[in-house]
């Protein structure tokens, strides 16, 4: 298999997350841009910066009058124009600008990009500053994987017409809109979000179908969505009579821990469906270990602590490869994942229904639009009544039906489509 050189950055998870099915092709290892040990120390000061800023205005959001205000102003510099009309929108915004003098004036991914000059392989980026800056300071072999169902300008050099980056687009909407950017469709290719390969088990997705199949079950008590489609469901994977688990959902928590709060209120909620076994929850806490210790306290404090690693689980890691491995294991008796729309909105296409939590930020609400129109998206309810709108959405198959439409429509090949294009273009 030809390897490639696989660079991501460590803002959140999502480039990270979207880095991490590509393991298998990476040369070396997949490289973190703002962190790696190759990078110089003036660099990870410049990212640093950029990564503290990002995290507190995340959290600050939630914090009386001045929060939303310093968040919508923040918002600004990421604003995504509305998608219609149609139109040129090729000209450089001022944060385009901005990024290519701190590339250009400043050193930023200087480093990187000596680094990788070493071996003359594709690289594959996960973010838009590596890639940008691998076209100014002269790679021949760019590929870029956009991370949201929607981008801004500023994933495109400033003149477009000069472009040398080849983009992954998980979705048709980021192809059309690199269109309008002023990308040439040559360097469009539609792969899908790269999804892990062990949540799929090959191009015919037997173990996607396996989990999908048992997971079902649990999603449709009463089978009115079953009943109406048995026919269909059973050519196309081994459905179960019962599944091998209890109804589990993953609450998850964003990458700037905020929003934790969340997942208490739905222990809370569910907590005598919990007692008797009828429900799992997994609190996923990423790589924050306060948040880990937030939640061990928080379940303490409802009498839950003895079902704390039976129907309670907490999914962590010490690090982003740790806890990336541990998910992706829970998620084959994962039923519902509950998460901000971030770039977890394409692992719908693994069957799994999204209980959507505020956004973040403007791609966040394309991510929902988006999960909103495939119909594998469900805006959340007041999380201290879960118990009573949850169940009334199991009672009709309305869940089920959305697992159903996250596989049908949400892309689910990306990371082999991404390989594949490698191989044959390196």
């Amino acid at each position: 298999m030809t390897k490639a050189w696989v660079v991501s950055v460590d803002m959140g998870y999502g480039h990270q997350r979207a880095a991490y099915p590509l393991k298998d092709i990476a040369f070396e290892k997949i490289i973190t841009a703002n962190s790696d040990k190759i990078i110089s120390y003036d660099e990870k000061k410049l990212w640093e910066k950029t990564r503290n800023f990002y995290e507190f205005i995340s959290r600050l959001k939630h914090f009386p009058l001045l929060g939303p205000v310093a968040f919508g102003l923040f918002n600004k510099t990421m604003e995504i124009s509305p998608f219609f009309p149609f139109r040129d929108l090729s000209k450089p915004t001022l944060s385009v600008l901005f990024l290519k003098k701190q590339i250009l004036k400043k050193g930023l991914c200087k480093s990187l990009i000596e680094h990788i000059k070493r071996k003359d392989l594709p690289l594959i980026v996960t973010h838009p500053i590596p890639a940008m800056a691998a076209h100014y300071l002269g790679v021949k072999k760019i590929f870029c994987v956009a991370t949201d169902t929607d981008i801004a300008r500023a994933w495109v050099i400033d003149n477009p017409k000069e472009n040398t980056i080849t983009y992954f687009a998980p979705c048709v909407h980021v192809a059309v809109r690199l269109r309008e950017y002023g990308i040439s469709e040559d360097k469009i290719i539609l792969t899908g979000f790269p999804l892990p390969k062990e949540n799929i088990g090959g191009k015919s997705c037997p173990v996607l179908k396996k989990d999908l199949g048992n997971r079902l079950t649990n999603l449709d008590p009463n089978k009115v969505f079953i009943k109406t489609y048995k026919e269909t469901l059973r050519k196309k994977m081994a459905l179960r009579e019962k599944s091998d688990h209890p109804l589990t959902i993953a609450y998850m928590v964003g990458g700037a821990g905020a929003e934790a709060d969340i997942g208490l209120k739905i222990l809370k909620s569910l907590k005598e469906k919990i007692m008797k076994g009828d429900v799992r929850i997994n609190l996923v806490a990423g790589t924050r270990l306060n948040v880990v210790e937030y939640y061990l306290k928080g379940i303490k404090s409802i009498e839950l602590e003895k079902y704390e690693g039976k129907n309670i689980r907490i999914i962590y890691g010490l690090d982003k490869r740790s806890y990336f491995s541990n998910f992706n294991d829970s998620l084959h008796t994962t039923d519902i994942i509950w998460t901000k729309p971030s770039e977890m909105s394409f692992y719908t296409g693994l069957g799994l229904p999204v209980i959507i939590a505020p956004p973040i930020g403007a791609h966040e609400h394309y991510n929902e639009e988006w999960l909103n129109h495939i119909g594998s998206g469900f805006i959340q309810k007041d999380p201290e009544y879960t118990s009573d709108w949850l169940y009334y959405w199991l009672e009709n198959g309305r869940l089920a039906e959305a697992a159903w439409e996250g596989w049908i429509e949400a892309p689910v090949l990306g990371t082999y489509k991404i390989e594949e294009h490698i191989q044959k273009h390196s």
